[in-house]
């Protein structure tokens, strides 16, 4: 049984899933959607093709630092609803993603990641952040 992770944002969706045990996160990749659900649900289709097997999905829920739901909040539960219409054979959960993409940076520049491919990894690494959370909290 794997596991997949999101990180939700505006114009891209990291993207992470377990290996087949559940046990550890990898990074899968960055989807560019500038938007459009379609695209991203298109994309997630092809993922679920390749990994029969997943059957839990976590999303990262964005709050303000004192608990509050944010604006993006609000748009990544309308997202979620269509996950839950589109996949209901899957489990839909979310966990707090606050601070995922500060750790995310850090990481980057721990590793000395070039800047211009910051942007096209951080949504990937917030993403496997967001999955070990709910793996290590199971």
């Amino acid at each position: 049984m794997r596991i997949l992770g999101i990180d939700y944002g505006d114009s891209r969706v990291g993207i992470a899933i377990t290996d087949a045990l559940g046990i550890t996160a990898q990074g899968l990749e960055t989807i560019s959607y500038n938007g459009n659900d379609k695209i991203l649900l298109k994309r997630l289709d092809e993922i679920f093709e390749k990994y029969p097997d997943v059957e839990i999905i976590v999303v990262g829920m964005p709050f303000n630092m004192n608990g509050t739901k944010t604006i993006r909040a609000e748009v990544t539960e309308k997202f979620i609803h269509k996950l839950k219409c589109k996949y209901n054979k899957k489990q839909i959960v979310t966990v707090d993603e606050r601070l995922t993409t500060v750790a995310a940076h850090k990481t980057m520049n721990f590793l000395d990641i070039n800047k211009n491919k910051k942007k096209e990894v951080v949504d990937t690494i917030s993403a496997v952040y967001i999955l070990e959370m709910y793996i290590n909290k199971k």
